[in-house]
């Protein structure tokens, strides 16, 4: 019997634009590994910010990302980031702390350059549980990380509603200014990959955002 094939679906986004609510959908619904790579430039901030490293010491930052080891726990369908064998706590990558200076060091050239292969690298871990590929959520998979993944989604949304569902979610984030920081970066720059599908979920509900990308799915993989 046929066996469906291994599949890398790229979902690149600003802040709050639905990118992780219809990830982990889609890797139910595909039986894919869901790979949060904005939880791992977080972790990794909250790790620098915890051994005093700031972003303006650029052969501090230099020296820290050389020196972090990484490795990979799967909860359910979810990879999680180890940092020298320890998942920093969620409470700690979301905080308003973290919220304010991921940005500044993801803008980094060696810090990104420090995870590019390790993110890359999960698409074996995926192999090797059985999973039916990749579902990688963030900034720059479809550019940079897997540029030739089977499926590359780009979802936007107006500012004031991104706000709106960050706040709805007990959260603040500087939408406005993050997005500017992330697009203005030298280094794998928030940006459309050429040929990606727009998405803009402004008026859409989540439901209708996974649709849109689980069609186009369901089709290659033959899966309902």
């Amino acid at each position: 019997m046929a066996t469906s094939p291994f599949i890398i679906v790229a979902i690149d986004g600003g802040a709050a634009s639905g990118k992780s609510t219809s990830s982990k959908v889609l890797a139910d619904r595909f039986n894919l590994l869901h790979v949060d790579t904005g939880s791992f430039y977080r972790a990794v901030t909250a790790e620098f910010l915890r051994r005093g490293v700031a972003a303006t010491d650029q052969p501090g930052v230099r020296a820290a990302a050389a020196a972090l080891k990484f490795g990979t726990q799967v909860r359910g369908r979810s990879a999680q980031m180890e940092i020298d064998g320890r998942v920093v706590p969620d409470a700690d990558i979301r905080s308003r702390t973290v919220n304010d200076h991921v940005s500044h060091f993801a803008a980094i050239p060696e810090v990104r350059t420090a995870l590019l292969a390790y993110q890359r690298g999960l698409a074996g871990v995926a192999r090797a549980r059985g999973l039916q590929g990749v579902v990688m959520e963030g900034r720059d998979i479809g550019s940079v990380i897997f540029p030739d993944a089977d499926f590359r989604f780009f979802l936007h949304a107006h500012p004031a509603e991104r706000a709106r569902r960050r706040a709805s979610e007990g959260q603040q984030d500087s939408i406005v200014e993050r997005d500017r920081i992330d697009s203005s970066r030298k280094t794998a720059p928030l940006a459309c990959p050429p040929g990606a599908t727009t998405i803009d979920t402004t008026h859409l509900t989540p439901a209708q955002v996974v649709d849109t990308m689980a069609a186009p799915i369901a089709a290659r993989t033959a899966t309902p």
